[in-house]
């Protein structure tokens, strides 16, 4: 993805060092091209765009024929909204935060409901609007629901699910209409696929306690994705896939479900992936970006470098653990992402 600001990683004066510094002599000027910038933060050049558009995260400066040059202290703000997307901080917040010149802080919690009868986990009705314009705009805010119902906690549903009550636990992983489905994932259904992983059990036959919960939370992602509206901005879809050899992470249809929220054309690759047939599957149907995860410590990465070789433009999003960090293919349209929040707002910054 170019623009006629993105000169390559010395910029344009051709007395630049490696990292795209001109020989201003000045530390604040307006120094970094946009491609030594993304190339900095591990971003493509599109996110930088998409922060300076919806968050007024840009460039101090610009130069005769309008190429942009970020300064020291916009690289500063910028490497703050990085971390802190990475860390789960919603966009919004993480770039008021770097704006504030706060990196290492974190947005106050939510205020608890007001005593008026308003149901915990359920939306204002005065609020609906912005839920419609949400599911269908990338570029809406992201707002924060209470996600969870009544007495629901990670320990409570990790319990029900020992106990083998399908039915607690489907109640007890409910997502209200309007919820964030991100913060469902990271607060509640995540924590208890933990918990359960932690403990030893002695189960009856039949009983599996993280299938339990696997399958209400896929019910809740179909009931979701079947009320996403359609939205005529929709245009090229996201390709999601595991690794080869690897069941699908739960995680990756999260995902999924969380971009189509936000109006973008998410699909789950199932079946077979390997080489051949995920090249044919990315020539028919052109994706503006490909995400693989993987929950393995040794995933095999091979398809990350088919992908890129075939495909030199088309960024490609991985999530693996940090034991496996190492055996992500380099490459400039290659992004390592640590959590579920980080890749939707990475995916959604080029795909609006």
């Amino acid at each position: 993805m170019q623009h006629s600001d993105d000169e390559g990683p010395t910029g344009s004066t051709g007395r630049g060092s490696g990292d795209g510094a001109t020989d201003t002599g000045e530390l604040d000027g307006p120094i970094l091209t946009v491609a030594a910038v993304a190339a900095r933060l591990g971003v493509a050049p599109a996110t930088l765009r998409t922060w300076d558009r919806r968050y007024g995260l840009g460039p101090s400066e610009h130069t005769a024929g309008a190429h942009r040059r970020y300064s020291t202290a916009d690289l500063a703000r910028l490497m703050s909204m990085r971390s802190l997307t990475l860390d789960g901080v919603p966009p919004a917040d993480a770039a008021r935060l770097a704006r504030d010149g706060a990196p290492g802080a974190l947005p106050e919690p939510a205020a608890p409901p007001e005593p008026d009868g308003a149901h915990p986990g359920r939306a204002d009705p005065g609020d609906q609007d912005d839920d419609h314009a949400r599911a269908g705009d990338p570029a809406a805010p992201v707002r924060h629901l209470s996600a969870v119902p009544d007495a629901a906690t990670p320990d409570v549903s990790a319990d029900a699910a020992l106990r083998a009550d399908a039915a607690e636990v489907t109640r007890l992983l409910a997502l209200p209409a309007g919820g964030d489905l991100v913060r469902w994932w990271s607060d509640l259904v995540a924590p208890a696929r933990a918990g359960i992983a932690s403990r030893t059990v002695l189960a009856r036959p039949g009983d599996e306690p993280d299938a339990l919960v696997s399958a209400a939370a896929l019910a809740v992602l179909r009931d979701r994705s079947g009320r996403v509206p359609r939205h005529p901005s929709r245009r090229r879809i996201v390709l999601l896939l595991a690794a080869p050899g690897e069941p699908r992470p739960l995680s990756l249809h999260v995902l999924a479900g969380a971009l189509a929220d936000a109006g973008v054309d998410a699909r789950v690759v199932a079946g077979p992936t390997g080489r051949h047939r995920l090249l044919e599957i990315a020539a028919m149907t052109s994706p503006s970006a490909v995400v693989l995860l993987s929950e393995q410590t040794a995933p095999d990465l091979g398809l990350v470098g088919a992908v890129t070789e075939a495909h030199a433009d088309l960024p490609v999003f991985v999530m693996v653990p940090d034991e496996a960090a190492d055996g992500v293919p380099l490459g400039r349209q290659v992004h390592r992402v640590r959590t579920v929040p980080g890749l939707v707002h990475e995916v959604l910054a080029v795909s609006a």
